[in-house]
């Protein structure tokens, strides 16, 4: 493993009822290999045994609740951080109340209010802040040795969300960034699928109707000046492109891995496909976006038409409707030889 991309390694732990789920998942959403309830002992070789397999983002959510792993905290930490590996810890806490609030309306007892009771030399479970008060106690070496304490206390589960992708998601020093793909397409074969954002850029004059450019794809830089040269084009690109300048990064923000952004235009062969590219140039992700013409080659014409004296080509013609007419379904009349018309 090259020292330029060390392992990422973020351990997830805290309170029951704090929120450590909804951190793993976020952690999962953004990429990470994600091992929930793994005992502290067995850290180091998970770690490695996804290194080996080729993932570098690895996120634990490790209980250490069971005493005879609480002694081996720091022990283990050190052993994840050698080999130069980037790892941090998440602990997540929450004041008493709140905890009894989220037990209550989750109908669940706490993990640890059995042993509570046995501690205390009492039958059966006990207060459910009794097992908060245990485990709090049990935890605190780990607490001491977090890099990101969350304290869910007043935080929705979209706050907390959001508090973690803000340390880990693509807006992230050293994060991978979001992957922004613009996608030209023809309306009339249906918008992509996968689009978050569209744009109709069917406003524009469009070439299909000048004589010359009718026949050349958008990439044609003949087509490319043409469209380019009107104003509403410029404009559209102008106030385009500060939109999205300003949208990209509120979407890595909120942890979006890539983003999928349409133009659309009649066909998909002329205005979008220029448009698109413009758009690219004016964006410039570092790489991190790429441009793709769905439809750019359908309906392309592979040779152009006969002149109109030309009466071979012109009976070629004849005969190639003929057959695409039946392939249609529809019987066409016989085509009868213009050397026999008498």
């Amino acid at each position: 493993m090259s020292a330029a991309s060390p392992t990422t390694v973020v351990i997830v732990t805290g309170l029951s009822g704090a929120g450590k789920t909804t951190a793993l998942h976020t952690l999962e959403d953004l990429g990470f290999f994600c091992v929930d309830n793994l005992p502290t002992a067995l850290a180091p070789r998970a770690v490695t045994v996804c290194e080996e397999g080729g993932m570098t983002r690895v996120a634990l959510g490790m209980d250490v609740r069971v005493r005879s792993f609480i002694a081996k905290v720091g022990e283990v930490l050190s052993e994840l951080r050698a080999g130069a590996r980037d790892v941090h810890v998440i602990f997540l806490d929450a004041s008493d109340e709140s905890l009894l609030h989220r037990f209550s309306e989750s109908r669940r007892p706490h993990p640890l209010t059995t042993e509570a009771a046995r501690e205390a030399g009492r039958e059966g479970a006990i207060a459910v802040l009794d097992g908060v008060r245990l485990e709090r106690e049990r935890l605190s070496p780990m607490r001491a040795q977090a890099t990101h304490v969350y304290d869910t206390t007043h935080l929705s589960v979209h706050d907390l969300r959001r508090a973690v992708i803000a340390h880990f998601g693509p807006a992230a020093a050293g994060a991978p960034r979001m992957l922004t793909r613009i996608v030209s397409f023809g309306f009339k074969y249906g918008t992509p699928a996968d689009a978050d954002l569209v744009l109709d850029v069917r406003f524009l004059e469009n070439p299909y109707f000048v004589k010359e450019l009718k026949r050349l794809p958008g990439t044609d830089v003949r087509v490319r000046s043409f469209v380019l040269g009107l104003s509403e084009a410029q404009e559209f690109l102008k106030k385009t492109g500060e939109l999205l300048k300003f949208m990209l990064p509120k979407y890595e923000r909120e942890g979006k891995s890539y983003l999928t952004i349409g133009v659309g235009c009649t066909g998909g062969r002329h205005r979008s496909v220029v448009l698109a590219e413009a758009l690219s140039e004016m964006l410039r992700r570092d790489g991190h976006l790429s441009v793709v013409h769905r439809d750019v080659a359908r309906g392309e014409t592979k040779h152009p038409p006969p002149a109109p004296d030309d009466a071979a080509a012109d009976e070629d013609m004849e005969s190639q409707r003929h057959s695409n007419t039946e392939l249609k379904g529809v019987v066409s009349p016989a085509i009868i030889p213009r050397g026999n018309d008498e």
